[in-house]
């Protein structure tokens, strides 16, 4: 059975800043769910970008590698094309419609689907995150972090995507909210089968629910392997926490 993501030696540069990828190769296993960690600038949301064809927007290119999703080629192909083939995008920042009500970002989302099966799809969403669906008729711009997090996840699980990819899904939102959001994303890949990557800098959190992690320092995979032996490794400490770097810099 293939892999539901595989990117082969991908390297990725931006014009005048050299590379942000080398030779990057990572799988998501169908019904998985995968965590990419690293630190700050290390090359997590350039990865995403060239997942979902969107390096082009941040002027960025591929110098060499694949992109396989559903065992297709789609490196370079358009983000509307890769949202029909089933490929969901959770951005940095949520990124949600703020003067649009809860119900009208939603329905942004289902707009790939058939007109019989959005309400079917929109109650799925309302039953996963039941504050939304008390907020339906209230502006996105109103809703607190969690809430539009929650929206933003539920905008791109309307539309029943085989994999969904979720950019710093914790930034700016207390570890509780974060948890309960965690969980409700194993009811996800439970229920619906939907592989996952997610992308993260709190890596004690991810490597709790992810089934499999890879370490990205300064554009490369430096660690990668089932989740609890990534915590345990040394080379985590050393490549996500710095714990090498610093131990060196006060030794000078």
């Amino acid at each position: 059975m293939a892999d539901t993501l595989e990117v082969k030696g991908l390297s990725v540069g931006y014009a005048r800043k050299g590379l942000a990828l080398e030779d990057v190769s990572l799988s998501v296993p169908k019904g998985s769910i995968v965590a990419l960690l690293g630190a700050n600038g290390a090359g997590k949301t350039t990865l995403i970008r060239a997942v979902t064809g969107l390096l082009d927007l941040h002027h960025g290119h591929v110098t060499q590698g694949s992109v396989q999703f559903d065992g297709k080629s789609v490196l370079g192909m358009p983000s509307h094309r890769l949202v029909r083939m089933g490929m969901g995008l959770v951005p940095e920042g949520r990124l949600v419609f703020k003067q649009l009500t809860v119900e009208d970002n939603l329905s942004v989302g289902a707009a790939i689907l058939p007109r019989s099966a959005v309400r079917e799809r929109m109650d799925a969403v309302y039953t996963l995150f039941p504050r939304l669906l008390e907020r339906r008729q209230q502006a996105a711009g109103w809703l607190s972090g969690g809430e539009q997090q929650m929206l933003a996840l539920g905008r791109a699980l309307v539309a029943s995507p085989t994999l969904l990819l979720v950019d710093e899904l914790s930034l700016g939102l207390a570890p509780l909210i974060v948890k309960a959001i965690y969980k409700q994303l194993l009811v996800v890949g439970e229920t619906l089968g939907t592989s996952m990557l997610i992308v993260e800098q709190n890596a004690r959190l991810a490597l709790e629910f992810a089934a499999t992690a890879y370490i990205l320092d300064r554009g490369r995979i430096v660690l990668s392997g089932p989740s609890a032996d990534v915590a345990a490794s040394e080379a985590m400490k050393e490549s996500y926490l710095g714990a090498k770097r610093e131990s060196s810099a006060s030794a000078a």
